[in-house]
């Protein structure tokens, strides 16, 4: 499925968006995560959402990309994170009533709706000064939310094959950057979070 290998979706390059973008490259390149992801000095709470969420939406693409070969609906014939929790698929639009999906098929259901929220301009506005809804940071949530749940089945069902590719430490620090945001911005609900609590809990405990 090359589908969810899709390309980068990136903020217009004379955008507010490209100015932050920057912000965490550099913040990143010096190692300090809990810096990079802190609201920088004066700037927009929502325009910095917004930038973070097309990165972190990129990120999780590329990584569960690395896994489309092991990830199969004969192998995972259900999205499930452990043997505990399992993810049903509705978007409200087209699935209002959740459905059972093998775990590829919810992550193609799952990158499609993020990508059409993010092209949508009522939403993400692209231009600079245009204003972000009301709902902003409900609609910022509830990505999060989502997103957390490829961490999560990633973590819980293809670890192993993480680990011989050779990738845990990427993923460790991508998933690191992810929580230690949403921490900071309180974007994912705690019992959301309980597939991979003790993962969770030792990474924010240091700070």
């Amino acid at each position: 499925n090359q589908k969810t290998f899709r390309p980068k979706k990136s903020a217009p390059s004379g955008s507010k968006g490209a100015q932050l973008r920057k912000h965490i490259d550099a913040t990143l390149g010096s190692g300090n995560l809990r810096e990079a992801v802190r609201l920088p000095p004066g700037e927009d709470a929502n325009e910095w959402l917004a930038v973070n969420t097309v990165d972190f939406f990129n990120q999780v693409n590329l990584l569960y990309g690395t896994l489309t070969e092991f990830c199969t609906p004969d192998n995972c014939p259900t999205m499930t994170a452990g043997p505990k929790y399992e993810y049903r698929w509705a978007d409200g639009v087209q699935i209002k009533k959740p459905i059972e999906v093998s775990a590829p098929k919810y992550v193609e259901y799952l990158m499609d709706w993020i990508e059409t929220q993010l092209d949508d301009e009522t939403l993400f506005p692209q231009r600079l000064g245009a204003p972000f809804p009301q709902n902003f940071k409900d609609v910022v949530k509830t990505i999060f939310k989502r997103l957390f749940r490829v961490y999560a089945h990633i973590y819980h069902s293809h670890f192993q094959k993480i680990v011989s590719l050779k990738e845990e430490a990427h993923l460790n620090t991508c998933f690191k950057h992810f929580i230690l945001f949403t921490h900071e911005f309180g974007l994912i609900d705690k019992k959301e979070l309980a597939p991979l609590q003790e993962l969770i809990e030792s990474i924010i405990s240091p700070y």
